[in-house]
Parts: C-alpha cells; structure tokens; sequence
C-alpha cells in the first residue's frame, strides 16, 4: 500500500494555493452583496464610497478590523429625519 502522507501534503498544497487566490474574489462578491444595504444606510455617495473600500482586498480588511476596534465606522450612517411631533399634525391645536 502506497503512503498517503505525501498525497495529502500534496491536495493541501493545491487547495492553499487555490483558496488564497479567490480570497479577493470573495472579499468584492461580499461588498457587492453588502451594497445595497450601505446605499440605504449611507446614501449614495457614502455607501458606494464605504462598499468601494471594503471590496480593495487588504484595505477592506484593515478597514474592517480598525471598525471593529474602534467601535464605530468610518463613514457614519445619514441622519434620519426627525418624526415629526404631534402639535405639528395637529393633534394637540384646538380646533373649535
């Protein structure tokens, strides 16, 4: 029986060096997927600006992890706009 000890070394090899190529592939499909919710959360420019970094392989990584650390991201969220209060509806204003 043949020794499989050097079969396996061999597939890993293989399979490392294949992985490590399609990582930035993965990295630019997850920010792809990701884009539409940081348009929503963002707006257009920011989201396209926060999706754009994230997809560049090591600056996206990096990013991610100063965010992680830091606690917040880089590129805030917009600001949502006040609901309005119930004395601009007209609900408190006496009408008779």
């Amino acid at each position: 029986m043949a020794n499989t000890k050097p079969l396996r070394s061999y597939a890993g090899r293989k399979i490392t060096k294949r992985l490590t190529r399609s990582i930035p592939y993965i990295g630019a499909a997850i920010a792809l997927v990701t884009l539409g919710s940081a348009i929503r959360k963002k707006g257009v420019v920011r989201g396209l600006i926060h999706s754009g970094l994230d997809a560049i392989p090591f600056v996206g990584g990096a990013k991610n992890m100063a965010e992680a650390v830091r606690g917040r991201d880089f590129i805030a969220d917009r600001v949502a706009p006040a609901p309005p209060s119930f004395a601009a509806q007209g609900a408190l204003v006496d009408r008779g």
